[in-house]
């Protein structure tokens, strides 16, 4: 793995796709949960089995703190992607710790948790963070925000595992939040998620203008609403099944609002919160809904050429319920060109930045672009 990344300045290329895997398989781990958590069977309340995940959560944590402060330094000035995630996995895994101690009643608190802290790519809060950044401002000031996004996100994940929704047993390799707690405390988990993720914007961000909170939870809650997210996942599933007949402007309006919704949400919010201006949002705006959309083209693509081991969930269960997608409507290798002219569109939305400053956000795109998970 190259440790030194060179910046954009430095190279008239994106970062190379190569350089970007090693970097999420390690964030994969920061953290995982440990063996007594790795349950293939809901176990009955008060059980010992039930309990014992309480203790596990702080250990976890903490050890994926210890393994992000040794992620390798460089002398070089380059930026170097590589030891900038470790450090954003790092503030990201404490401040959700943090942010959702243990507490009564356990057993919807453990739920969250388990699923929260269950590991990924952390890439929402990653966006936000690095939004902030671009505009100068200062990362505490988004920091709520950015755990708020992957509380959401892991919300999302939650309810759509569930057997009513996309139905799956595994996620991050590890089973699913009602495989684990069963349907009514995931369904309630994930409720909670999505009511603690505005709290926590409201409550825990410091020093910000009243305005720009107020600003950032219109963004968000239109994000995951009928007009975002849920807007998205209803109109999915809706579609399943109906092959061909779905066509690529409704696919669009799938992929823009069950996904694109959130990534945009992220990087608006952080760039709201680190005191962008209007033109500063709408450049941002353009970037995010194009890597937005990459993402689900790129998940539609892993979809029929990966394996499940690999994605960590279910692969080929597209074509199993006749879903509509990229690959099924236009291709394989259309597909792959939709993405790519996605990412680049995304790169051009930062064309008048800094290099430097826009470093972490190109990077994340050049990762959505060649992602394998």
């Amino acid at each position: 793995m190259q440790l030194g990344m060179r910046s954009p300045l430095q190279s008239d290329k994106p970062h190379s796709p190569a350089c970007l895997h090693g970097v999420f398989e390690a964030l994969q781990r920061l953290p995982s949960p440990p063996s007594c958590w790795k349950l293939k069977t809901v176990p009955s309340r008060g059980s010992t089995q039930h309990r014992s995940k309480r203790s596990c959560c702080h250990a976890q944590v903490h050890a994926a703190a210890d393994l992000a402060e040794k992620a390798p330094e460089t002398a070089t000035a380059d930026f170097n992607f590589e030891h900038y995630m470790y450090k954003r996995g790092k503030m990201i895994n404490q401040a959700l710790d943090k942010a959702l101690p243990m507490a009564y009643p356990p057993d919807v608190i453990e739920s969250m948790r388990y699923s929260l802290l269950a590991g990924g790519k952390r890439i929402r809060p990653a966006l936000c963070l690095a939004a902030c950044e671009l505009v100068g401002g200062d990362l505490e000031k988004a920091i709520p925000s950015a755990c708020a996004m992957e509380m959401l996100h892991t919300m999302s994940l939650i309810h759509d595992d569930l057997p009513s929704m996309d139905n799956d047993d595994m996620r991050r390799n590890k089973p699913t939040n009602h495989k684990v707690y069963g349907e009514d405390v995931a369904i309630l988990a994930g409720d909670a998620l999505l009511a603690f993720a505005f709290e926590h914007i409201a409550r825990s961000t410091k020093n910000v203008a009243a305005e720009r909170i107020v600003q950032v939870i219109c963004e968000v809650g239109k994000a995951v609403g009928a007009e975002g997210l849920v807007g998205g996942q209803i109109v999915d599933l809706k579609s399943e099944g109906l092959g061909r007949g779905v066509g690529l402007e409704t696919l669009q309006y799938i992929h823009e609002h069950k996904t694109a919704a959130l990534l945009e949400a992220s990087v608006v919010s952080g760039a709201i919160m680190g005191g962008a201006n209007s033109q500063q949002i709408e450049d941002l705006r353009k970037y995010s809904r194009s890597i937005g959309l990459a993402f689900q083209v790129v998940d539609d693509i892993l979809d029929c050429t990966s394996t499940s081991e690999v994605l960590g969930k279910t692969a080929g269960k597209d074509l199993a319920t006749d879903k509509t997608t990229y690959p099924s409507l236009l291709g394989l290798e259309r597909s792959k060109e939709v993405a790519d002219e996605l990412i680049n569109a995304a790169h051009d939305a930062l064309s008048s930045y800094d290099p430097h400053k826009a470093a972490p956000l190109r990077s994340l795109a050049e990762y959505i672009r060649s992602r394998k998970n």
